[in-house]
């Protein structure tokens, strides 16, 4: 009696060995291949353009959170002022720069030339400090801007909203900054 070897191989060597015997097969022309690169080169310079314009957005505060509000600016003004005057408590206290001296973070322009109105307010609760500023941005349009947050009153733990706080942490936020500050404007716009 003769054996066959084909009948001694068990599936799984027969598999081996029918792999050893395939030529390998390339599923991706060359064509195919230059095409994946040149889109992986464009992706990756687009994200190298993203970043490289992310640093050099316009104006200080490139992160800030953006609110179009449909008045004049001396009208955002007043009604954010008329907030802070009916709610001491978003008044910022006296503040220190590391842990010494006594000073008051005051709202307004430094200089007469300065483009933008700069706020402060105070978020007793949670002991921070908010920067915010105004701009206008046509003849009856005003942009307000959630720009930072400054951890206690010694100044100089300054994080920005949209960048340095994650995902879900600055969701947040800017809810409940458009929650306690800006819909208390938008209230004091509407009934002046």
């Amino acid at each position: 009696m003769s054996w066959d070897n084909d009948a001694l191989r068990t599936p799984a060597t027969a598999y081996a060995q029918t792999l050893r015997a395939t030529p390998s097969i390339d599923i991706m022309s060359p064509r195919t291949k230059k095409i994946l690169t040149a889109i992986a080169i464009v992706l990756g310079g687009l994200f190298f353009f993203y970043r490289l314009a992310d640093m050099f957005s316009p104006g200080s505060y490139g992160h800030a959170e953006e609110y179009e509000l449909n008045y004049p600016e001396d009208k955002v003004i007043e009604a954010i002022t008329e907030l802070k005057n009916s709610d001491s408590g978003l008044i910022v206290p006296k503040v220190t720069i590391q842990n010494s001296g006594e000073y008051e973070l005051d709202d307004g322009k430094q200089k007469e030339s300065d483009h933008i109105y700069k706020f402060y307010f105070y978020d007793k609760k949670s002991n921070k400090i908010l920067f915010t500023w105004t701009r206008p941005s046509g003849r009856n349009t005003t942009t307000f801007a959630f720009v930072s947050i400054n951890d206690g009153l010694d100044l100089g733990h300054w994080k920005d909203v949209n960048d340095d706080f994650g995902f879900f942490e600055n969701r947040e936020i800017l809810k409940d900054f458009e929650g306690t500050i800006l819909q208390r404007i938008k209230r004091n716009l509407e009934s002046n």
